[in-house]
C-alpha cells in the first residue's frame, strides 16, 4: 500500500481577495501543480486538497493525486469563516487520511498551509478546538498583507510566515515556497521514513516571507 503525503491548502477567498490577489492564488495553484508534476517523488506521494473559506468553508478539491488534480475556478466574495475552515479541515483529516494501525502503515503526517489576508469573522476558536483533537501533522499559517492577523495564526500553529503585501508577486513567492516544501517533503519522507512536524524541516522561505516568531 502506497503511503501518501496529504497536503491541504486552506485558502481565504473572502471579498478582500478580489482582483489581483485571487488571480495570483489561482495562478499559484496552477504553477504549483505544474511544477510538482515534474517531480517523480511528488507524483508518487503527494496528494492535494483545497479548502476555501469566505462566508462558509468548502472543500472544492478532495484529496487528489497530482495526475488527476484539476485546478478549480476560485472566486472571491463574502467574509472570513476561518473557524468553519478549521472545523472542515479536522473532518477531512479524520476521514481522508489513512491511519496507521497494527495491520498497516497509514499515510504520512499531513501538511496544511493556511493563507489568509484578513481577520476571522466567525468563532475560529471552536474550529481550532476541534482541530486539536486530530493528528494534524505540520500546519503552516501565512498572513498575507497588512490586514491579516498573525496573532490568530500563532494560536493555531507555531509555524507562521507573513507577506507584507497580498500582491501577485508576493503570493506567487508563497506558492513557490509551498511547492518547494511539498517537493522536498515527498522526497524526505520516502528517503528517511520520518514524518515532518516542524517548519525548519522545510526549505527556508524566500526573503518576501518573514517568519513570525
Amino acid at each position: 500500500m502506497m503511503r501518501r503525503l496529504p497536503v491541504y491548502l486552506l485558502l481565504d477567498t473572502s471579498g478582500s481577495m478580489t482582483g489581483e490577489p485571487i488571480e495570483a492564488v489561482k495562478n499559484g495553484v496552477q504553477m504549483m501543480m505544474h511544477s510538482l508534476r515534474q517531480n517523480p517523488q511528488a507524483i508518487e506521494t503527494a496528494y492535494v486538497s483545497i479548502i476555501t473559506f469566505d462566508s462558509t468553508a468548502k472543500q472544492i478539491v478532495p484529496l487528489t493525486d497530482l495526475a488527476s488534480f484539476q485546478t478549480p475556478d476560485i472566486k472571491a466574495s463574502g467574509v472570513t469563516a476561518l473557524g468553519a475552515a478549521l472545523s472542515l479541515l479536522a473532518d477531512k483529516l479524520d476521514t481522508e487520511v489513512t491511519k496507521t494501525t497494527m495491520a498497516q502503515k497509514g499515510d504520512w503526517k499531513p501538511m496544511t498551509f493556511i493563507m489568509t489576508d484578513g481577520v476571522p469573522t466567525d468563532d475560529w476558536q471552536s474550529g481550532l478546538n476541534k482541530l486539536k483533537t486530530i493528528n494534524k501533522g505540520l500546519v503552516v499559517g501565512c498572513a498575507a498583507g497588512s490586514g491579516a492577523d498573525d496573532s490568530v495564526l500563532k494560536q493555531i500553529t507555531e509555524s507562521v510566515v507573513r507577506l507584507d503585501n497580498a500582491d501577485s508577486e508576493s503570493i506567487s513567492k508563497f506558492f513557490q515556497w509551498v511547492t518547494a516544501s511539498i517537493s522536498t517533503s515527498s522526497t524526505k519522507v520516502e528517503d528517511s521514513g520520518i514524518d515532518l512536524t516542524k517548519m525548519d524541516q522545510l526549505p527556508p522561505p524566500p526573503s518576501e516571507l518573514v517568519i513570525v516568531s
